[in-house]
């Protein structure tokens, strides 16, 4: 056994001399290695395949969380993108209604529409001024585009206004192009007026711009009412059938101006009515001119 073992150790120490040397064992160990490469593969492949699984695993659930994120950024990118719509659209409008202010001149408040009639019979809606902000009844509203109406009803903290369209208003007018006076009428219709009062000879044309004359003290003077649509001749009747179009957009307003008078406007304005007086007498007694008797 011992004899053995010293003669192993002697041709160890001898190859690995020779190998040293003269490199005679690189050629045999190339040969070996060339074949345990495939069972080098063999033994790697179950960790190779575990760990190709887990990185494939791992690469989906982040690629779905990304996606699931990238979706909801998306959603509150399009619903900003919504709001920021609805904003810029409001912002042109409160911008029409700032610059119909400077024209106007005098003192005026922007109110909200709370609520609208559904009553197709009245053209009537609510807004969020009252007293405490010095609406007063009769108050004319406008818009960017022209008359709107008027109060009616004025409570504390709201206050209900009727169309020029409503069946019951009428508007003092003129026609811009020659200064005709007449009277605009309501006729229930959001989108039609109705000049009853004039002559089959008066100097009035398809297309004309009728202004607010300013009798009655209501309506600033000079602000656009309508322009007139159609004209039939009645040769049988004194009086003409003649419609016109308001030049407000009446049935799409949300913000509206109320408009001071002068004579409305600062320490009285916000007066009780005097004994004996009906609250609605100051409206009443301002659009007097603008129905005829």
């Amino acid at each position: 056994m011992g004899a053995r073992f010293l003669l192993l150790s002697i041709t160890c120490f001898a190859l690995m001399i020779l190998d040293h040397r003269d490199q005679h064992v690189e050629r045999v160990r190339e040969a070996l290695s060339v074949v345990v490469y495939p069972l080098h593969l063999l033994v790697d492949l179950p960790f190779r395949g575990w760990d190709s699984i887990r990185t494939n695993f791992a690469t989906r659930e982040a690629l779905v969380a990304e996606n699931e994120q990238l979706k909801r950024e998306r959603l509150n990118a399009e619903f900003r993108l919504q709001r920021l719509a609805a904003l810029e659209t409001e912002n042109a409008r409160l911008r029409e209604l700032l610059d119909s202010q400077a024209r106007v001149g005098s003192r005026a408040l922007i109110a909200e529409i709370l609520a609208v009639d559904l009553d197709p019979y009245r053209q009537r809606f609510n807004l969020n001024r009252g007293l405490v902000d010095g609406v007063y009844v009769g108050q004319a509203l406008i818009d960017a585009q022209g008359v709107v109406g008027q109060t009616v009803k004025v409570g504390p903290f709201t206050s209900e206004a009727v169309l020029i369209t409503d069946a019951d208003t009428a508007v003092p007018v003129s026609v811009n192009r020659n200064g005709l006076r007449t009277i605009a009428v309501g006729t229930g219709d959001s989108g039609l007026l109705r000049l009853p009062y004039l002559t089959n000879n008066q100097d009035v044309e398809k297309g004309d711009l009728l202004v607010s004359s300013g009798l009655g003290g209501v309506f600033p003077a000079g602000y656009p009412v309508g322009r007139i649509t159609e004209i039939r001749l009645r040769p049988d009747q004194s009086f003409a059938e003649i419609m016109a179009e308001p030049a407000s957009a009446l049935d799409r307003d949300r913000e509206v101006l109320l408009v001071w008078n002068a004579a409305e406007e600062a320490p009285h304005a916000n007066e009780p009515p005097h004994a004996g007086e009906p609250a609605s007498s100051r409206g009443a007694e301002a659009a007097s001119l603008a129905r005829p008797k």
